[in-house]
């Protein structure tokens, strides 16, 4: 007897070296290094190369890591008037989808059955380095104005703010948005990995392995929760009203966006990183926020009184997009896309691992349906 189990809730799926997840006691690792260490003292990079190459680099790799991320921003004539052919409302997750899996097409060679030839290895650069000029090329292009060209000396975090908006950014908002870079970088193996890993098992090439991930990420399950958890607080209004909000769902079996993740039966660590920066950059730089901030404090105070005995409490999408509207000014349709763009250096170390190590998922299943029957005859 086979046992069925939705979701394959728990079931080992791999064998991974990349992070880990102690959800008992709230603690995430990239390669062994807790994920409050990296955000505190790394930068995206460090930590893209932590994720791919096992361990931190030296001085000199991540300078020379670096440089190949600026020569790679670039993005092809023909990916940016495929964009332009686009239509303006299309969802920034569908361009980014379709674009990732175009790139593919200028990358004939970077195949799996050779993970660890240069060209493979500067294919999978590529993707991370595309993916922050596509995210910011779209918001401009879906807006009727031309895409920045990317800076070919700033950091990963620093060049995506001023492709976004046209100036360089304050150095404490790059320090912040590099934070939110690494906090979403990895995390084993959730939905859009595990999508990459599928694909990857086949040997297809890695842009068709990230663009599956891309478009299990868009799913509001996934990634897309963080755009839910905003309008959900603007519903709200007031800090007031979240109790009888709360109230009426949870009465309702409704979803309460942000809150729980299968992983964790505390509070989600980088939902308590993500917390911590907006209130010390609120110190810090003596600004107000809307009436959002004490709104999503005060939902988090009443789940913690109603739903903690569950293991209810907030995951990463909860403060994030506060995070994004409030604090770096980027409209709520491109947070997920950023999640994306992060999350590249994850997918990416997931790819190359899962093809080194290879046998093509193949699942079993339990069928339910009609027992064997003939044709009918006239």
């Amino acid at each position: 007897m086979v046992e069925y189990i939705p979701g394959l809730a728990g079931v080992p799926a791999t064998e991974s070296s990349i992070s880990s997840i102690d959800g008992k006691n709230g603690i995430l690792a990239y390669r062994g290094y807790s994920i409050e260490d990296l955000a505190q003292n790394a930068s995206f990079e460090e930590v893209a190369m932590l994720l791919r190459d096992g361990e931190l680099p030296s001085t000199e790799e991540l300078k020379a890591f670096q440089l190949v991320l600026h020569k790679r921003y670039e993005v092809k004539r023909n990916i940016r008037e495929m964009m332009w052919a686009l239509p303006a409302n299309g969802h920034p997750m569908d361009v980014l989808q379709a674009t990732i899996a175009a790139t593919a097409t200028f990358y004939p060679d970077a195949g799996a059955k050779n993970p660890n030839s240069a060209f493979t290895k500067s294919a999978l650069t590529k993707i991370i380095a595309n993916m922050s000029t596509l995210v910011a090329m779209w918001a401009r292009i879906s807006t009727g104005y031309d895409p920045i060209p990317p800076s070919k000396n700033m950091s990963y975090a620093k060049n995506f703010l001023y492709m976004s908006f046209g100036e360089e950014p304050d150095e404490d908002i790059v320090q912040l948005f590099d934070a939110c870079l690494i906090l979403h970088a990895e995390h084993t193996i959730n939905a859009s990995t595990f999508s990459a890993m599928v694909t990857a098992s086949t040997l297809a090439n890695p842009f068709a392995s990230i663009s599956a991930a891309v478009g299990t990420l868009a799913g509001s399950l996934h990634g897309g929760a963080n755009e839910d958890v905003l309008s959900m607080l603007d519903e709200i209004g007031e800090a007031k009203n979240a109790r009888a909000y709360i109230e009426n769902r949870l009465k309702n079996k409704q979803v309460i966006w942000g809150m729980g993740h299968r992983e964790y039966s505390v509070k989600d660590p980088r939902a308590k990183i993500l917390q911590e920066m907006i209130q010390d950059y609120i110190k810090k730089s003596n600004i107000t926020l809307s009436k959002r901030f004490e709104t999503a404090l005060e939902v988090e105070r009443v789940c913690e009184d109603l739903l903690s005995a569950k293991g209810v409490y907030p995951n990463v999408d909860f403060y994030s997009g506060i995070l994004y509207s409030e604090i770096f000014k980027i409209p709520k349709e491109h947070f997920t896309p950023i999640f994306a763009m992060a999350r590249s250096a994850g997918w990416a170390a997931h790819w190359h691992e899962q093809v080194a190590h290879n046998r093509i998922f193949r699942p079993t299943q339990i069928y339910t349906g009609s027992d064997f029957r003939d044709y009918p005859t006239k």
